[in-house]
């Protein structure tokens, strides 16, 4: 029982890192909001500290343009969403995992394998959306290239997780239905 009890703790991690995650996207969403508001309010004169506005600043002092940076906000808006939805998905596993007290049932194994589907789904599509949304602004407000762009297709590791989680479903699976034989056995 000592493999067993292991198993539970590795749970409650998961639940605790699920909802970290899941906070942490939420975090990231309203950041977005936050900047895409701040971005696009007035003509640039809201924020003024010392004569220097929010607006002059991004450009002079960094070499961004507002236009490309509203697109990326917008685009990385999708993912945060996609994310908090995927974490979600995963507390509710590790809620469920740690109700039954054991990984080995049928309901907890089927669980993991749409965490596993989901895993690589949700990030590629929010990918995929974020992408085509970044460049539909950029292309709207006529920008000729965003700043992150490049950094949304970088999901490999939620790929092989996603592996992982379809991989653990079959073991789990295997394991429920060994104990349901053994059960069986017995009566």
């Amino acid at each position: 029982m000592k493999s067993l009890n292991t198993i539970q703790k590795l749970s409650k991690i998961g639940k605790v890192l699920s909802k970290i995650a899941f906070i942490f996207s939420v975090i990231g969403f309203c950041g977005c909001i936050a900047g895409l508001l701040s971005l696009n309010f007035g003509n640039g004169r809201l924020i003024k500290i010392g004569g220097v506005t929010l607006h002059g600043l991004i450009p002079e002092e960094y070499g961004y343009n507002i236009k490309s940076i509203t697109a990326t906000l917008s685009g990385w808006l999708i993912v945060c969403a996609g994310e908090a939805v995927l974490a979600k998905f995963a507390e509710s596993y590790f809620k469920n995992e740690l109700k039954a007290k054991t990984p080995f049932t049928l309901a907890g194994a089927k669980k993991l394998l749409q965490l596993g589907i989901l895993t690589i789904t949700i990030p590629t599509a929010c990918a995929v959306a974020g992408s085509i949304a970044e460049g539909i602004i950029a292309g709207f407000m006529k920008v000729k290239q965003t700043e992150a762009m490049d950094m949304y297709f970088d999901n490999e590791s939620s790929i092989v997780l996603g592996i992982m989680f379809i991989l653990g479903s079959l073991l789990c699976r295997y394991g429920a239905e060994m104990r349901e034989h053994s059960g069986e056995i017995r009566q």
